[in-house]
């Protein structure tokens, strides 16, 4: 066995005759272990929000979406549309129109964009899942879903078959503007149901049947704002953007669930790096105690280094003990740290200890990239404090005894 490694095992297990040399020691112990237990809850504390975040903001966003290099729309070819119908990849795509418009509803009006979908885009995405209240759209009818905060500006209510919402989209051209009538366009539809996705798409959109929404916009019959697409559990991202991109050509920008939320992806990805550095700032106070019982443990064994060095033991070896110490109880109390960790976490997620709302637990997850990264964290910060402690022995702090 080395020798060094030996004699640290022996100095961590062991008790100093120096009670305070004892209660630095311990102290230290339970900081690393402390400091761990807090960075791996915080962690997964973050993470259990993170993924709450997103599943309630990527509900409705489909796999891939291609969307218009330049300007709102582009007309696509029968031939592009079979070429999207054979791709192996794809299990199915929706048609898109968006725009802009004013709702009018008892007198009431309100900016919205209206997103006018075809049958298929209930099998691209979880739209039936948001639905709160009613039903969805039925194919070639004047009916909207709106979302809860567009209803709730308008006073809207479901299927009131007596008051509908009128859409209004300016015309396109130019000219002197003499009414209200040769302006718009629009259009009357009924409200048959309410989403609820997160605030600001509750307050943004409305849904609309795709054929009412090219009457309204008065778009050609193949022209869309936007295609969805639904991936094959098996296929590969990669090569169906690529095919994606050779059928549809540079009219479309390609993009992925991840990309469409770019924003939101990096704020909680910034957010995530700054609550570990934090709390990593809070393990290094945590490890200048190891430093300190480190350093407290020379003084008190230095016949005993002394002894050794007689013995024929080299001042790098005698380094080494300290330095060997200094990591093991970093490393076992980053371990032991952990595991508490895992047990607060395991507990939350079982029994919902920590609430936010009376039925809404404080979501949590535990990753293997969380526990790789306290345990890394842990096991770095601890050999860079045992090596500043076992640095401090010279051949002369030897010698003077």
């Amino acid at each position: 066995m080395n020798f060094s490694l030996y004699i640290a095992k022996r100095y961590l297990r062991s008790k100093s005759s120096n009670n305070a040399i004892n209660f630095i020691t311990i102290i230290a112990a339970v900081g690393v272990i402390l400091g761990a237990a807090s960075l791996f809850i915080v962690l997964s504390g973050f993470a259990g929000l993170k993924d709450f975040t997103l599943k309630f903001s990527t509900i409705i966003d489909p796999d891939l979406k291609a969307i218009p290099s330049q300007g709102k729309s582009v007309t696509l070819t029968d031939s592009q549309f079979n070429a999207l119908e054979n791709l192996d990849g794809i299990a199915s795509y929706t048609k898109i129109i968006e725009e802009r418009v004013i709702l009018s509803y008892d007198e009431k009006n309100y900016p919205a964009y209206i997103k006018g979908v075809d049958e298929n885009y209930s099998q691209v995405n979880a739209i039936d899942s948001v639905i709160v209240q009613g039903s969805w759209l039925r194919p070639n009818t004047n009916q909207m879903v709106a979302g809860w905060g567009v209803s709730s500006h308008l006073s809207l209510g479901v299927l009131d078959y007596g008051k509908s919402v009128t859409i209004y989209v300016p015309k396109p051209g130019t000219g002197q503007i003499s009414s209200t009538k040769s302006a718009f366009n629009a259009i009357e539809c009924i409200n048959v149901g309410l989403f609820d996705v997160n605030e600001t798409l509750n307050e943004t959109y409305v849904y609309t049947t795709f054929n009412m929404s090219r009457d309204l916009l008065g778009y050609k019959p193949n022209q869309i704002s936007a295609v969805e697409f639904k991936l094959n559990p098996n296929s590969d991202e990669t090569k169906v953007k690529t095919e994606l991109e050779a059928i549809l050509g540079d009219q479309f920008t390609i993009k992925n669930r991840v990309q469409l939320n770019d924003a939101l992806y990096k704020m909680l990805n910034t957010e995530n790096l700054a609550v570990y550095l934090i709390f990593t700032l809070v393990l290094i106070i945590a490890l200048f105690n190891v430093i300190g019982s480190i350093v407290m443990m020379i003084l008190d064994k230095k016949k005993t280094l002394s002894t050794l060095y007689k013995l024929g033991a080299s001042v790098k070896e005698i380094r080494r003990i300290f330095f060997y110490q200094g990591s093991l109880m970093a490393v076992f109390g980053g371990g032991v740290g952990l595991i508490i960790g895992l047990i607060i976490v395991g507990l939350q997620q079982a029994f919902s200890l920590v609430m936010i709302t009376p039925s809404l637990p404080y979501p949590v997850t535990i990753t293997l990239t969380n526990i790789i990264v306290v345990l890394l964290t842990i096991s770095v910060l601890g050999i860079i404090a045992s090596k500043i402690a076992s640095v401090r022995i010279s051949k002369s702090l030897i010698e003077t005894i």
